[in-house]
């Protein structure tokens, strides 16, 4: 019961977010808060799969949104959701293809295994007074579409073709995420950051020791923060 539980909360935040994110646009001045920082986090993750014969990252960019909660002195609650957001591999090899019972085409090309998920982060930050910060905590993620893509420009001719294998795959993820960053703000803007996730659970559910792992490099724009510290300084 707990299980089906998870599955419909991770597929309602899934549903909603491309609309918070939206909603974030028009209302993040009023999230924005000295203990609560509501905005967009975006960047670019470099991922692979741990076990395969392949060891090419495969890169692509990310949009969410996030929570940066004010816990106790610097120490706060980073959370949120990645909606827009790939882990994977890239170049397969015919050994990883065999093993993933995949279509080997003729034609010469790259095959790259691609699975979209909401990614969602659970992390504890400390923020030093430099504005240097580190955090670390569980990240989880809902696998939402997955397949095998093979793209080919063989003799003038270009191919691309998705085989679809999400029921290869294990819907769940969950892992550990540890990263740093810095606010270009001084406090009060802009923070970029990079942050490691190592998974915990294996990505294909008959091929043990396949976990996903990622290099992210974020920066959160929090959404309304400068119009709330300019009102602020008015009333002063």
């Amino acid at each position: 019961m707990k299980k089906y539980f998870l599955i419909i909360t991770f597929l309602l935040v899934g549903i909603t977010a491309q609309s918070q994110i939206l909603i974030s646009l028009l209302l993040g001045d009023k999230l924005n808060s000295d203990g609560l920082e509501f905005g967009l986090e975006t960047g670019f993750n470099w991922s692979n799969i741990s076990n395969l014969d392949s060891s090419k990252s495969l890169a692509t960019w990310n949009l969410g949104f996030y929570f940066d909660i004010r816990m106790k002195n610097q120490w706060y609650l980073y959370t949120g959701v990645l909606a827009k957001s790939n882990l994977g591999l890239h170049k397969l090899t015919t050994a990883d293809l065999e093993l993933l019972d995949a279509t080997i085409y003729e034609e010469k090309g790259d095959y790259s295994q691609k699975m979209n998920y909401f990614l969602v982060p659970a992390l504890a930050k400390y923020k030093f007074d430099n504005y240097m910060y580190v955090e670390g905590g569980p990240q989880f993620g809902l696998m939402y579409k997955s397949w095998i893509e093979y793209n080919s420009d063989e003799g003038g001719k270009e191919a691309k073709i998705k085989e679809f294998n999400k029921d290869m795959i294990n819907k769940f993820d969950a892992g550990f995420t540890f990263g740093l960053g810095y606010n270009i703000g001084k406090g009060k803007g802009m923070t970029i950051g990079a942050k490691y996730y190592f998974g915990l659970i294996d990505v294909y559910k008959d091929i043990s020791g396949t976990k996903n792992n990622s290099l992210f490099l974020k920066v959160n724009i929090p959404i309304g923060a400068g119009k709330k510290s300019e009102s602020v300084k008015k009333n002063e």
